[in-house]
């Protein structure tokens, strides 16, 4: 028997127009902005019918093609792997939306239908004019317009596998009902992370069914699951989550609409530290115990300390690349570290 995920902190009343992103940031965890997008147009089309948000939709859409990911009834919505791990049990394909969104209503009553995803779709390209009268006021200057990702996701009834993300995220529900279950970042080894490659969407999935969880195969799971968090979203409302928290997303009705807000404070010149993993897999993971022990403490003293401690007693000439990073400074550290694995 698995505990039950504490709800989520829902926060009332706020205005759309002042929102508190940086408190939010700050104190690190999820957090449901109850109505906050309920005026949108698109909500409102929703409400009235799943025929007036696809119509709403097809109203930017120009023609461009979008990916979408059909899965047979079998996967049960679940965006996952087969039984080899090796493989994903759905077909990602080029498609025009409007045909694709017809097609998602044409198997709206049926009981056991195919899943349709239409996943994480930068929302400026390709409906152009839909944040004019559907958008957060994001006034913040933690928000670098040009680094921030807008993307909508389009279904049915689908699972988008238990995983992370390296950005903050603000996750708009507005046609449908969504659940987000959620695990803070330091749960990753009960959660029993699947491949690095491939992955269904881009990150690595844990391998643990939350509809049905195989305890016997996955039993620290339970630990997982006494941390969790569960967010159940209406229309209207939206879900803040910190970057790096794992999160089950599960959409619940016949027809779905959600729009994420993607950000970021690290500066844009920083590399992304899946790099850095990956080179730690070639470098230290086969190395004798008593050396990753070690190299754990360097790397606390370099890398996961207060960022100005390890050249805190050195001169500022003689800091090299432990001086704060700046885009040149970033540029010449890549090029130091392309010479050494090219070697």
């Amino acid at each position: 028997m698995t505990a039950v995920p504490r709800p989520v902190r829902r926060l009332e009343g706020l205005s759309p127009e002042r929102l508190p992103f940086a408190e939010l940031v700050a104190a690190g965890e999820p957090v449901i902005l109850t109505g906050v997008v309920r005026d949108w147009p698109m909500v409102a089309a929703g409400a009235r019918s799943a025929d007036e948000a696809v119509a709403y939709l097809k109203g930017f859409y120009r023609g461009q093609l979008v990916v979408g990911s059909t899965a047979p009834p079998e996967a049960g919505g679940r965006y996952f792997y087969d039984h080899t791990l090796t493989r994903l049990n759905f077909e990602p394909a080029r498609v025009a939306l409007d045909a694709y969104l017809d097609r998602i209503l044409d198997y709206r009553d049926d009981p056991a239908p195919p899943s349709f995803y239409v996943g994480s779709t930068d929302l400026d390209t390709y409906l152009p004019g839909f944040r004019a009268a559907n958008d957060l006021a994001l006034g913040d200057p933690m928000f670098d317009p040009d680094r921030l990702l807008v993307s909508i996701w389009i279904g049915n009834r689908t699972i988008a596998s238990t995983h992370y993300d390296m950005t903050n995220n603000i996750a708009c529900c507005l046609v449908g009902h969504r659940r987000f279950t959620l695990f803070p970042p330091e749960q990753v080894r009960n959660l029993y992370p699947g491949p690095l490659e491939p992955t269904p969407g881009g990150q690595v999935v844990s391998l643990v069914d939350l509809r049905a969880p195989d305890m016997d195969r996955f039993p620290r799971f339970a630990e997982a699951m006494e941390s969790a968090r569960v967010a159940e979203l209406e229309p209207g409302d939206a879900l803040f989550y910190p970057a790096m928290w794992w999160h089950n997303v599960e959409a619940l009705d016949a027809f779905n609409v959600m729009v994420n807000y993607w950000w970021n404070e690290a500066p844009a010149f920083m590399d992304t530290p899946m790099n850095t993993l990956l080179h730690g897999l070639l470098s230290l993971r086969d190395r004798p115990m008593s050396e990753k022990q070690a190299w754990r403490a360097l790397f606390d003293f370099y890398l996961f300390g207060p960022a100005e401690q390890a050249a805190a007693h050195l001169p500022p000439e003689a800091r090299g690349p432990l001086a704060p990073l700046d885009r040149v400074a970033a540029r010449r550290l890549r090029a130091l570290l392309q010479h050494r694995l090219n070697r």
